[in-house]
């Protein structure tokens, strides 16, 4: 049964992540026109195709956190066992990885430059919010497994030997 109420809260909050996300990025389209020009419309098939990427790393580490991890990728709602396998096993955030690519999908779809350079933008805080509050709450709560897991597995640039 909590399975059932972990699948169900993963599938309210992962939506809502990524509708918020995809309705900041169409917020700053307006700035587009500050830049004066957009990118050719050709990059809108190869925004589909990272979309479509991202859109799949993210939800192999959404079933990994549910399945595994005994939780959802919610900061509020995390798993509560370590979680090294799948993605996880070749870089320590794919799920950041992942929403960056769809983003910057996004963006190349919409022939968009303010939404790449949110997405970018956007990589930045997240990664400040890994060193300073992610990181140091995983070796909090799994110690030395993740203190191990860190020293082997790359944060960003996936590792092609996996852990």
């Amino acid at each position: 049964m909590k399975l059932f109420f972990t699948i169900v809260r993963s599938v309210i909050y992962v939506p809502l992540f990524i509708l918020f996300f995809g309705w900041l990025a169409l917020n700053v389209r307006v700035y587009d026109e500050q830049f004066g020009f957009i990118l050719p419309q050709w990059t809108s098939i190869i925004g589909i195709i990272m979309m479509v990427v991202g859109a799949i790393l993210v939800l192999l580490c959404v079933v990994v956190f549910v399945i595994i991890g005994k939780g959802t990728p919610a900061a509020f709602d995390p798993p509560t066992k370590f979680v090294a396998v799948g993605p996880y096993a070749f870089v320590r955030n794919p799920m950041y990885i992942g929403g960056f690519i769809l983003l910057v999908g996004f963006g190349l779809y919409h022939t968009s430059v303010s939404i790449l350079i949110f997405a970018v933008l956007l990589l930045v805080v997240f990664h400040f919010f890994v060193l300073m509050v992610e990181e140091p709450g995983l070796e909090r709560l799994f110690g030395k497994s993740y203190l191990d897991y860190k020293n082997k597995i790359n944060r960003w640039l996936p590792k092609l030997k996996h852990y």
